[in-house]
């Protein structure tokens, strides 16, 4: 006769103490996990995300005047300082700042091109863009999409509507991303590759484009209604988490600030200061 002994079932993850079900292994992919012994590595990690969002807005809004070299050469070089602080490790980094890096370039590029100051104008707008976007980018990486949520609902005041927004973009990242691998091994499993031509792969890319944003105006909209549903947006809601200011975050404003100011001073101190009106 055959064996009739049930097959035993898949054992759940149980949390640390064996009380119950727990989180699967490697939890929530969007979620950052600091480990214990973390250390400096992820300070930047465990700031708010609303006091690092503030410090790259006042980092990006203070060094449009200015033009030269010097005065975003300093904050760019302030900025890179903090990324071994960050917990990125440098494959994310180049990653997510090789776009950054190809539009400072071509910045330069035209600049030098036809601007009126040459080469010096070509470095000032390249080194400016990257001393702008940096800041931003490491702000961005390091924060978790639900505090930094929390941070612009309950620090600084944003309206729970868009801020609801900005999390499910954030959270729909990885999915968007998930959908143009699927987009493509789809097309590629239909036969349609470019093989050695380059205009084909030039149409085949916007293809693959147009399909993801359908796809996404698709989950968009669902996602709207959902939240619709829920009535985001329609009153007061009662808050799971607390958003804490520590004095960390004050020091990295106060840091941003200084950091400017020293930017500015120098270059005018070596006579390079060159503003965008003057």
């Amino acid at each position: 006769m055959a064996d009739r002994t049930p097959a035993p079932a898949a054992e759940e993850p149980r949390t640390p103490d064996g009380a119950g079900p727990g989180p699967a292994p490697g939890g929530d992919a969007l979620t950052l996990e600091v480990p214990e012994d973390g250390g400096a590595r992820f300070w930047l990690v465990g700031l708010n995300p609303a006091a690092k969002l503030l410090a790259a807005l006042l980092l990006g809004v203070g060094l449009v005047p200015a033009v030269d070299a010097v005065t975003g050469g300093v904050v760019l070089a302030g900025a890179l300082l903090l990324v071994p602080f960050s917990g990125i490790d440098r494959r994310t980094l180049l990653v997510l700042g090789g776009p950054f890096l190809l539009m400072g370039l071509s910045s330069g590029l035209v600049n030098y091109l036809y601007g009126e100051h040459g080469a010096e104008g070509a470095l000032g707008a390249a080194v400016r863009l990257l001393a702008i976007a940096l800041p931003g980018l490491l702000a961005a990486v390091s924060s978790d999409p639900t505090e930094t949520a929390d941070g612009l609902v309950q620090r600084l005041r944003v309206p729970e509507r868009p801020a609801m927004g900005v999390l499910a973009a954030l959270r729909l990242v990885p999915l968007l991303a998930d959908q143009w691998r699927t987009i493509t091994l789809a097309r590629r499993a239909r036969g349609m590759e470019a093989g050695r031509n380059p205009v084909r792969a030039v149409a085949l890319f916007f293809g693959r484009l147009f399909a993801l944003l359908v796809r996404s105006i698709r989950t968009g909209t669902l996602l709207a209604a959902a939240m619709d549903a829920r009535a985001f947006g329609t009153g007061p809601r009662t808050r799971a988490r607390e958003s804490r200011w520590r004095t960390a975050d004050t020091l990295l404003l106060a840091g941003a600030v200084l950091l400017l100011a020293a930017a500015y001073t120098l270059s005018a101190r070596l006579g390079t200061l060159v503003l965008l009106f003057s």
